[in-house]
């Protein structure tokens, strides 16, 4: 949904024929991305869903993508959205190698150039409607970060967008340490991701989940986790509640 902004032609107000136009919500959106240090680099994991409101229309949607030779992007929100900012990050590689002085963009320049990006359109009132995590590998240095759609922007050893910041995170304040093996690290992902597939409506049982290092960036063909539905608290779920039947 959008709306226009009139603009003020002297004694009149009239519509411009380039219209400004803001984007009021989200159309298609992708839901959590949980993304982890780990001795060797960093492995991100998301599922592949796209919903259009409540709907679960699309299940083949990549949300993570590699940018450049040192780092990683993973996106939830908008999906339009997540694809301008691929195209910004295109130009900007692109820009980038023409230099051609033997240098490189890594993940903290690509991280900090993605918090500009976010806080100058937030305060344009025109945000992207992401949550990103920015992850990479360079000189032998693992580096993680998220930036929120208004350009908030933290590093840390493991970060979540969506429910997987109220329901994953707590795991990985548990089990998480920093010489997580890469079969170690990927059954905490493994664990977190199943976890959001019981509790968040949004989530699909079809995920990948990604690793970089110094070799550079490899993503995992689709696959679906092994679940259990027979616990006794999803036969009834409001049994107990307040004001249930």
């Amino acid at each position: 949904m959008t709306f226009t902004i009139p603009i003020d032609n002297g004694d009149s107000v009239k519509n411009a024929e380039a219209d400004s136009q803001r984007t009021l919500y989200p159309y298609v959106t992708g839901t959590s991305i949980v993304a982890i240090k780990y001795k060797d680099g960093v492995l991100m994991a998301s599922d592949m869903g796209g919903s259009y409101g409540s709907t679960l229309r699309y299940k083949n949607i990549e949300r993570m993508k590699a940018i450049g030779k040192h780092s990683l992007l993973g996106a939830s929100g908008e999906i339009s959205d997540f694809q301008e900012i691929l195209r910004y990050l295109d130009e900007l590689v692109l820009n980038d190698n023409m230099w051609d002085d033997g240098n490189s963009l890594g993940p903290k320049e690509v991280h900090n150039y993605l918090t500009r990006v976010m806080y100058n359109r937030r305060n344009k009132f025109n945000p992207l409607w992401n949550t990103l995590v920015l992850g990479g590998v360079k000189n032998g240095e693992s580096y993680l970060g998220m930036v929120s759609m208004i350009g908030v922007s933290f590093e840390d050893n493991h970060v979540a967008t969506g429910f997987g910041n109220h329901l994953a995170r707590p795991i990985l304040r548990d089990e998480w340490h920093a010489d997580l093996s890469f079969e170690d690290g990927v059954k905490l992902l493994e664990k977190c991701m199943r976890v959001l597939l019981y509790r968040d409506r949004s989530a699909i049982n079809k995920l990948q989940i990604a690793k970089i290092t110094e070799e550079g960036v490899t993503v995992s063909q689709p696959y679906s986790l092994n679940t259990f539905w027979e616990f006794k608290a999803f036969h009834n779920p409001t049994a107990g509640a307040e004001g249930s039947w």
